[in-house]
């Protein structure tokens, strides 16, 4: 996984390359439902997650940035995720826990 990249685009504004997928093991191997400070932002991981990387521990999440303040300009990130869909190893897909 890669960290986010900031490039300063003006005075004001920031143009963000946002982390796509996330292992299990970039996440810290977490075991505990709860909000994590990673190196991207916070990650929200909920029992329903872990229950997958309990049975598929090689599972890749997307990561789905939580929407911050309605009234920020769309150019400023939230740096909150949560865990979207998953695929497994071998390319199987699976709908959001």
């Amino acid at each position: 996984m890669v960290p986010p990249v900031v490039r300063p685009a003006g005075p004001w504004r920031r143009d963000t390359v946002v982390v796509t997928k996330i292992s299990w093991q970039k996440a810290g191997q977490v075991t505990e439902p709860g909000r994590y400070m990673l190196r991207f932002g916070w990650l929200t991981v909920t029992a329903e997650d872990l229950a997958v990387w309990k049975q598929f521990p090689d599972a890749m999440f997307t990561l789905v940035e939580i929407s911050g303040d309605a009234k920020a300009p769309e150019e400023f990130h939230s740096g909150e995720f949560r865990l979207g869909t998953f695929e497994l190893p071998g390319g199987s897909h699976s709908e959001e826990p």
